[in-house]
């Protein structure tokens, strides 16, 4: 359920290391809480975002939710699917659910984001 190839924010955004970038999405438990999702809102490809600041909103049938960045960086591509499938962010939160694909400034960012461990205890005791 959070594979142990990415790393993850307290705010339930994952990050997956690919040649050099970043490719970002919600978790699997953030996608639950939300429940359906049906609409998201990401900034333009070209635009910076900052580590742990707001770069996005999700919103679902229950709340509109924050999305945080887990790395500094440009943004080179979003996922241009969920403008007409938002829903995917709950189908597939690791794959075809990916929100942005980020160049980043600072590499120690990334080292510095929760393991799939640390995350799997961090939810253990929202939900516990």
């Amino acid at each position: 359920m959070y594979p142990e190839d990415l790393r993850y924010t307290r705010e339930h955004e994952w990050a997956r290391l690919e040649d050099g970038r970043v490719r970002v999405g919600i978790t699997q438990f953030a996608a639950e809480r939300l429940s359906d999702v049906v609409f998201v809102e990401l900034p333009a490809p070209g635009s910076t975002i900052t580590h742990l600041e707001t770069f996005g909103v999700v919103e679902s049938v229950k709340a509109v939710s924050d999305l945080y960045a887990p790395v500094s960086g440009k943004v080179v591509e979003v996922n241009p699917a969920l403008t007409e499938r938002p829903e995917l962010v709950n189908q597939d939160p690791y794959g075809a659910g990916w929100m942005l694909l980020v160049e980043p400034t600072d590499p120690a960012e990334f080292a510095g984001l929760l393991s799939a461990e640390a995350y799997r205890a961090l939810i253990g005791q929202e939900t516990g």
